[in-house]
């Protein structure tokens, strides 16, 4: 029988092997068990990217093949084709696969007058992560890059407090599992893990620990140091307003970005725990491409839930060693108390959202010295938290037209 893929020292390809090697190459990448499908996966769904320092990458977006059932202006997207190499990664960055699905799904409908159309839906899927061969936690996912979801959500779980603790981590979807090779294992991982939060999350979020009672250990850059201007912030919701995505072809998904603030922050003086603590990131202020221009999108993702999105650009920063506070947050979700402790996490003082904000949300927010905007599209938004940062640049008002009848 055919096997989905063979592991060999270059990495992934096809190839023809017996049942019993399926479970031998289940092994090899961490996972307790697998299934010979008797299919073949293409070599550029599975191989791994080789660079001259040893170190493999992977995609920053889903390849532009697997958008095309969704549609050309999907597939040309400039965030979508990003290519991997725009950023450096940071020493000890661990091997990520290039695991790639289907992002988009077709179905036949009838709507109300009785009319049948085909029409797209998220391809929403589970992925179990595996941390040293240990089941650790099932995320439901859409798939466009679940190694930097699996990097974001140990990073925000704070499980590990860099990428650089992780040998590799490997996305193989006809399990439907992600395994986490460490480099010297977790430590106190039990304890850590014993206590779960279900939270407001779409498809049920998970907080490890005491994560929500740790507000006070955080410290975000000062008003003095990172603020905003109405301007950039108008400048930000045109480019969201702009930007071609999954939800508008299918809906039901969210989508996050990461912005580039308004000032280049030093990091000596942004974050009081030091650029290298929390997630390690920090290490990269006012650099890589697009960094120093104020009001440039850096990154994009979408999936079925925002934590999801959240903990993508948090695997992604880490990879890169990304500092958050001279950057800028967005979100299509509503800001809850988990999203404004993620974003602090990572160091973002500064959070917009097309939502609005719950009542926990905004008490964290205060404590933290974060600033909140909400109910924010075309040029309208609310600012709940955090004036001090913001630097009003009001339009004139418009004189009240007198209508006149008869």
């Amino acid at each position: 029988t055919r096997a989905r893929a063979c592991r060999t020292s270059a990495g992934w390809r096809s190839d023809t092997c017996k049942s019993s090697r399926c479970s031998a190459r289940a092994r090899s990448v961490g996972l307790p068990s697998a299934r010979c499908r008797g299919e073949e996966v293409s070599r550029a769904r599975r191989q791994m990217t080789p660079k001259a320092d040893g170190i493999a990458f992977a995609l920053n977006a889903a390849p532009a093949s697997l958008l095309a059932g969704a549609g050309a202006d999907l597939a040309a997207d400039p965030v979508f084709s990003r290519a991997p190499d725009d950023w450096a990664r940071i020493k000890d960055a661990p091997r990520l696969t290039e695991a790639c699905c289907e992002l988009l799904r077709e179905i036949q409908i009838a709507d109300e007058t009785g009319d049948r159309r085909t029409i797209h839906i998220p391809a929403e899927r589970p992925l179990t992560v595996f941390v040293d061969k240990r089941e650790l936690v099932t995320l439901m996912t859409l798939g466009a890059m679940p190694e930097l979801l699996v990097l974001g959500y140990l990073c925000n779980q704070r499980l590990i407090a860099s990428a650089a603790e992780l040998e590799s981590i490997t996305v193989d979807w006809e399990v439907g599992a992600a395994a986490v090779k460490t480099r010297a294992g977790l430590a106190d991982l039990e304890e850590k893990t014993a206590h779960r939060v279900v939270t407001t999350g779409c498809g049920q979020g998970t907080v490890f620990g005491d994560l929500m009672t740790q507000v006070d250990a955080l410290t975000l850059p000062s008003a003095r140091i990172a603020r905003i201007r109405q301007s950039l912030l108008y400048r930000m919701l045109e480019t969201m307003r702009g930007q071609r995505s999954i939800h508008r072809k299918a809906g039901s998904v969210h989508g996050c970005a990461l912005f580039q603030g308004d000032v280049a922050v030093d990091a000596r003086v942004a974050d009081g725990r030091g650029p290298d603590q929390g997630q390690g990131l920090g290490q990269s202020l006012g650099q890589g491409p697009g960094a120093g221009s104020a009001g440039a999108m850096l990154m994009f993702v979408e999936d079925v839930g925002r934590h999801n999105a959240i903990d993508t650009i948090t695997g992604w920063m880490a990879l890169h060693g990304i500092h958050g506070a001279d950057k800028v947050f967005y979100t299509t979700g509503r800001l809850t108390s988990e999203m404004v402790m993620k974003a602090a996490q990572i160091g973002v003082p500064i959070i917009v959202s097309r939502n609005g904000v719950t009542a926990m949300g905004h008490e964290m927010a205060q404590k933290l010295g974060m600033t909140l905007f909400g109910r924010a599209a075309n040029r309208h938004f609310l600012c709940y938290t955090g004036f001090e940062r913001f630097d009003a640049e009001p339009e004139p008002q418009r004189p009240p037209v007198r209508v006149v009848v008869g």
